[in-house]
């Protein structure tokens, strides 16, 4: 196969495949009931006047299944711990009690449930979108370029195969996180 068409498919795997990096970072913002620090992953505190994540001003853990523990490592950042959790409109109510912050993670209605079922599934096509998309643009740089009709078919075979591989990744992950969000 040519180098230029190679270098085609080559970036159109790697495209396809932060497609579902991307997934699973919008997967990760879904939560499931359970109680995980990265629940925490888009909280920004002040830090004497500069905008940080959660995780570089405070240890963030889980006590058990429903409760997080931020853990300051400067104890007058309690407040602003508190204030950035509020400020992130996560759902939570965050609570101190002079030491650490602690989020108790309130268990999902069945109602609640089916909406972030509903959530996970269009984050499941925009991905699966995504795809269709770097297959597409693909394509046309195969048409452009200058190799044989053979080498040409070869390579759309190639991507068409990898448009498969990659929209079936998806739907994997999606069924995982659909079941992790509708086990009680």
């Amino acid at each position: 196969m040519n180098e230029e068409l190679s270098f085609i498919i080559d970036s159109t795997k790697e495209l396809m495949q932060n497609a579902i990096t991307h997934l699973d970072k919008e997967f990760r913002n879904i939560r499931a009931g359970k109680a995980s620090p990265s629940m925490l992953g888009s909280v920004q505190v002040d830090y004497y006047g500069s905008q940080v994540p959660l995780s570089q001003v405070a240890n963030v853990g889980t006590m058990d299944a429903h409760t997080i523990t931020v853990q300051p490592w400067e104890k007058k950042m309690l407040h602003e711990i508190e204030k950035a959790i509020m400020i992130a409109n996560l759902g939570f109510n965050p609570m101190n009690n002079g030491e650490i912050v602690i989020i108790n993670v309130p268990v999902l209605t069945e109602e609640r449930r089916k909406e972030l079922s509903k959530q996970a599934k269009a984050e499941a096509e925009v991905a699966k979108v995504s795809i269709r998309n770097d297959r597409r643009e693909a394509m046309n740089e195969i048409k452009k370029t200058d190799a044989s009709e053979d080498m040409k078919a070869n390579a759309e075979v190639d991507i068409q195969s990898l448009t498969d591989k990659y929209i079936k990744i998806v739907d994997e992950h999606y069924k995982v996180k659909d079941e992790e969000i509708m086990k009680v």
